[in-house]
């Protein structure tokens, strides 16, 4: 996962910004699983807002197919939104999709999709977009006495002979230790009477090939995020918003793409997350975009599926956004069909 921390909201209020050109639905909380019908809401409303978690501010963000590349999605569980992929691609809107499948024990995910489950959706989805844009995510990996390096490269091994033929690549990461996880894994193990372990360069290394080599026996490319010392005998480098992914998704248009990593080694290119932090029910202990299960629950409580926002904080409570939204600024875009200047004569 490429995410911080969130900020405080303040009580300021901005519409504008950039121009959007791919969003990500959404790093901070699972759109498809548990908020696809505000997410087709503000599809065919044509736009969104989102709120910056770190000062507050308060963007509109176009949905309109002729000012996006592509939307990357983030799920669990896509199920809720099969019904809508015909109505998304008939809208022109390209997308590809990061599916989270671990199978870790109920005291490190509580609440997430069973197994059996996600992995059912996982194959319709690949049925129905195709395997290179469904990326398997055995992500984060957490080493434990109770998960330790034989349980994952058991677990991964049976999880991967099911997917056989509906990806072609699998990310994978070892957990980063923001403050609210290792409280929220720590108070996890202690009641499971569970002991976290942080592993050694070494043993990351050697894991690593091991998964990339039962990766491949099941025609896959193991990719890692943001951690470039394990790149090498079979493992890529991988990035989430993926510069060749979108490329080949619209190769009607020269990209371009900003880079713009979120942490070190990060490949990620430029995306807007519509998301929000504290709105993700699955409950993992080791999330690094919940606060707690119990703020989430009360946040998705609050959940509108017809609002604009997909949470709305208490300073915007009772304000109207589109009476104080104006155009959303439009600079010069590098978006440009292919074969309409004379950069692309010959091509």
């Amino acid at each position: 996962m490429c995410e911080t921390a969130p900020g405080r909201y303040a009580t300021g209020l901005t519409i504008g910004g950039p121009l959007v050109r791919v969003i990500s639905v959404s790093r901070r909380t699972d759109i498809p699983a548990l908020y696809a019908p505000w997410f087709m809401n503000r599809v065919r409303a044509g736009y969104c807002h989102w709120v910056n978690p770190f000062g507050g501010q308060v963007y509109r963000v176009s949905l309109e197919p002729q000012d996006l590349v592509a939307a990357v999605f983030w799920t669990r569980h896509s199920g809720p939104l099969h019904k809508h992929l015909a109505e998304l691609e008939n809208r022109k809107l390209s997308s590809y999709f990061h599916f989270t499948i671990t199978g870790y024990p109920r005291w490190l995910e509580p609440h997430a999709p069973r197994v059996e489950s996600a992995l059912e959706s996982f194959r319709e989805l690949s049925r129905r977009l195709g395997p290179s844009r469904v990326i398997w995510r055995y992500d984060p990996i957490i080493l434990s006495d109770k998960t330790p390096v034989d349980y994952h490269r058991r677990r991964f091994s049976e999880l991967a002979a099911k997917l056989k033929g509906f990806t072609s690549s699998c990310y994978f990461s070892f957990a980063t230790f923001y403050g609210k996880t290792q409280r929220n894994l720590a108070k996890a193990a202690q009641a499971e009477g569970a002991i976290i372990v942080q592993p050694q360069p070494s043993e990351m290394g050697l894991l690593a090939r091991e998964l990339a080599d039962i990766a491949a026996s099941n025609g896959m490319t193991l990719k890692v995020c943001s951690c470039d010392s394990l790149v090498g005998d079979g493992v890529e480098r991988g990035s989430c918003i993926d510069a060749g992914i979108l490329q080949r998704l619209r190769p009607d248009l020269d990209l371009g793409m900003k880079a713009a990593p979120t942490r070190d080694d990060c490949g990620c290119c430029e995306a807007t997350d519509i998301g929000a932090f504290d709105t993700c029910t699955f409950g993992c202990s080791y999330c690094y975009a919940n606060a707690s299960h119990r703020a989430a629950l009360g946040r998705r409580g609050q959940h509108d599926p017809k609002d604009s926002l997909l949470w709305r904080p208490s300073t915007l409570a009772g304000v109207d956004l589109e009476s104080v939204a104006r155009p959303q600024s439009k600079p010069k875009s590098r978006i440009q069909p292919r074969g309409l200047f004379d950069g692309d004569v010959g091509r």
